[in-house]
């Protein structure tokens, strides 16, 4: 069982599209009327490293060559860490990031070596748990394509379809390393309230 009497880190991962942004808040909702001190962030941060990479992201935007992004990556993860999660787990919290380093072999293995990927992530902390979310790249694809034609959200470099496939096949690669630590694979092709539920049953589990 994962004891959530103290503070504790979750990492909630998965493809654009695949829920891991209302996934958390529906998390951080159940443990806050628990009577759980919850911190929700995610990654990129909103700190000044995090705010560059969202920016660099837009395909509107000029590209960052590959490894430069990766070390940019690895460089807000030890920043949040040592801003925001640190303080958060000293305090009690459970901390829950809407991604963390799995999404860093995911996404930045596409082009830069996965070890190398690790070794620069090499001093950030793995989480209690990773919760994952699966579901069909098509399913998560026609969500993402929803939201930009309905909020009129930014298109990102990494949204195009067979990204996204490569992507899922790198997280379910990385996802049974036991380097991330421990990870649970939810099925993210249900009602949301269905996945919250999954998501809390993996969590209590």
């Amino acid at each position: 069982m994962t004891d959530l009497s103290r503070g504790r880190f979750i990492a909630i991962e998965g493809i654009d599209g695949s829920g891991t942004t209302s996934q958390t808040r529906a998390l951080a909702a159940w443990l806050g009327s628990r009577g759980h001190s919850v911190v929700q962030t995610r990654e990129p941060s909103r700190g000044a490293i995090g705010t560059l990479i969202r920016q660099r992201l837009s395909v509107a935007a000029a590209p960052l060559e590959p490894a430069a992004l990766a070390l940019l990556f690895a460089a807000d993860r030890l920043d949040h860490i040592a801003s925001e999660v640190e303080p958060a787990l000293a305090a009690g919290a459970v901390v829950l990031s809407d991604r963390y380093f799995l999404s860093s072999l995911a996404y930045q293995a596409l082009d830069c070596d996965a070890a190398w990927v690790g070794q620069i992530n090499a001093r950030a902390p793995r989480p209690d748990l990773t919760l994952l979310l699966a579901l069909p790249v098509e399913v998560a694809f026609a969500r993402v394509q929803r939201r930009m034609a309905q909020e009129g959200a930014v298109e990102e470099r990494f949204d195009a379809l067979e990204l996204q496939r490569r992507i899922a096949r790198h997280y379910q690669q990385f996802s049974a390393d036991p380097a991330i630590g421990p990870v649970c694979v939810v099925d993210g092709d249900q009602p949301p309230e269905a996945v919250t539920g999954a998501l809390i049953r993996a969590l209590i589990a």
